[in-house]
């Protein structure tokens, strides 16, 4: 009567073992796969985690995070499509190890952060399919946001930034007349101090921000594609002034508190506080929207 019993564990850890081998031999495609895609761009992840750090693209953490998130959200709608694997992923690949290639020999960090998400697409295509693909195409594309610009495009951008911060600062304090200011280019002239607008305090951080935070707003907070672009296109303006009231708020603490406030925590406080004012400016603005919409739609009817 106890042999069937002390068999029993033994039966269960033996199919246990089975099944995980089983899964095993069914899966060792994509389990080398990640591992060659990890040994292949484990520099080029490394270099970006690293840029992440330095602080203007610090919200390239929370890509990632997001992105994963969104695909979880749609976890039952993949479950549901059919697997129609496609041949042309391949040639995806192809392309994006292409683009890997020439970044590598240009030295061209760029273009090899954006072959890791283009290798992602192909593989999606070539195991799951186009119905798929379909499916986690905004996920996917949101990486994009987590891969900073190219330096060209990066110095193009961030000059006139900090022309525009200064221009915007020298108006409001001229217009308040709290502190006198004379504005040379990226200079603000004080009566005891002289500041100079760097490309750390340009607004590219908070601009590059803000934008990803309206398209992931948008994505989950609203379904009208025009009320979307609207959001994102309206940080912009918003990123902007927010930071030329952080560079007016900085001048007027250097004039009365001296050259160590424009260096110090009230400096790094108040771009925290601006940051959280223009996000609330995107929740107004869209609050706003709807409302206005539903009012709109009420006098249609009436």
């Amino acid at each position: 009567m106890q042999g069937p019993t002390a068999d029993a564990p033994q039966s269960s850890a033996s199919s246990r073992s089975a099944l995980y081998w089983y899964k095993m031999r069914r899966h060792w495609p994509i389990l080398l796969l990640v591992s060659l895609f990890a040994l292949l761009y484990a520099p080029v992840l490394r270099g970006l985690v690293a840029q992440w750090y330095d602080g203007d693209y610090s919200h390239g953490f929370v890509v990632p995070i997001f992105s994963a998130y969104l695909v979880r959200l749609r976890r039952n709608t993949l479950a549901a499509i059919p697997r129609k694997p496609s041949s042309f992923g391949l040639l995806v690949v192809v392309g994006a190890q292409v683009l890997y290639f020439l970044g590598s020999l240009g030295a061209e960090l760029f273009l090899t952060r954006v072959s890791v998400i283009v290798t992602i697409c192909g593989l999606v295509i070539y195991f799951l399919g186009w119905a798929s693909m379909q499916a986690v195409a905004f996920p996917l594309g949101f990486l994009f946001l987590m891969v900073p610009l190219p330096t060209l495009v990066y110095n193009e951008i961030v000059f006139p930034l900090q022309l525009l911060a200064t221009r915007f600062a020298t108006t409001c304090l001229k217009t308040t007349g709290i502190v006198p200011v004379i504005r040379e280019g990226n200079l603000l002239i004080l009566p005891n101090y002289t500041l100079e607008l760097v490309e750390a305090c340009s607004g590219i951080r908070s601009l590059m921000s803000l934008v990803t935070l309206g398209i992931g707003y948008g994505y989950l907070a609203e379904k009208r594609i025009m009320v979307r672009i609207m959001l994102v296109v309206l940080m912009v303006p918003i990123a902007v002034m927010s930071n030329g009231l952080r560079v007016m708020v900085t001048a007027v603490l250097t004039r009365f508190l001296g050259p160590r406030a424009a260096e110090g925590f009230l400096h790094s406080f108040s771009g925290w506080v601006l940051f959280l004012a223009a996000a609330t400016c995107l929740f107004l603005i869209h609050g706003l929207i709807t409302k206005a919409g539903g009012f709109w739609q009420r006098r249609v009817w009436v």
